[in-house]
């Protein structure tokens, strides 16, 4: 599996022929738009910062689009969305948090979270995280001491900042302890890899 950040908290997930995109950004957003094909699009929140399925849409390749809480089957792919409450762009609003499993390796979205109170009954369906993408960019989302907090919680063996400024990569590194990591172009994993991990940090240039 191959993955590459797109800036905001959109992530390019590639794996044999099959692509899968996370909260591609739309263009109305003010966030630099991306465009690639994906053969899945999940989007965690209905605003222009997370749900331009247009532009993952390319070729021969039409996205089949998750937009919310259920259970889903997409080729290779198995996926949960579970609903929760959050404040975004000064609107209440509803986020996804979607535990997606493929090539073995289950994989923790939580998209546009504001709180890191998370109901016990969904921590509790999440299982052993293998990845886990959090956003720590402060403002609508949560601050680098709460992602870092629920990161360690949640015991995921690798995480994935997401939604941050130059600012919060420092800060969320050095809350973390891992202030050597620098950031990569891309990640190339596979499941042995993950196992063997707990805790590390992978940072991501968009």
């Amino acid at each position: 599996m191959v993955i590459s950040y797109h800036g905001g908290q959109c992530f390019k997930l590639s794996f044999g022929s099959t692509t899968i995109a996370f909260n591609p950004i739309a263009k109305k957003s003010k966030l630099d738009q991306v465009k690639f094909g994906a053969d899945a699009a999940f989007i965690t929140m209905w605003h222009p910062d997370f749900n331009g399925v247009d532009q993952v849409a390319h070729g021969s390749k039409q996205p089949f689009v998750v937009d919310g809480p259920g259970e889903y089957e997409i080729g290779q792919v198995t996926a949960r969305g579970f609903g929760v409450q959050t404040n975004y762009d000064k609107e209440d609003r509803f986020n996804t948090i979607y535990q997606v499993k493929l090539e073995d390796i289950n994989i923790v979205f939580l998209g546009a979270l504001s709180s890191p109170e998370i109901d016990p009954k969904i921590l509790g369906e999440l299982g052993d995280i293998d990845i886990l993408f959090v956003p720590i960019g402060g403002g609508d989302l949560l601050e680098v001491p709460q992602a870092s907090k629920l990161a360690n919680k949640l015991e995921a063996k690798l995480i994935i900042p997401m939604h941050y400024d130059a600012a919060a990569i420092k800060t969320f590194l050095k809350e973390e302890g891992k202030e050597d990591v620098k950031p990569v172009d891309k990640l190339t994993l596979k499941k042995k890899d993950v196992s063997a991990m707990s805790g590390e940090v992978v940072i991501l240039k968009a």
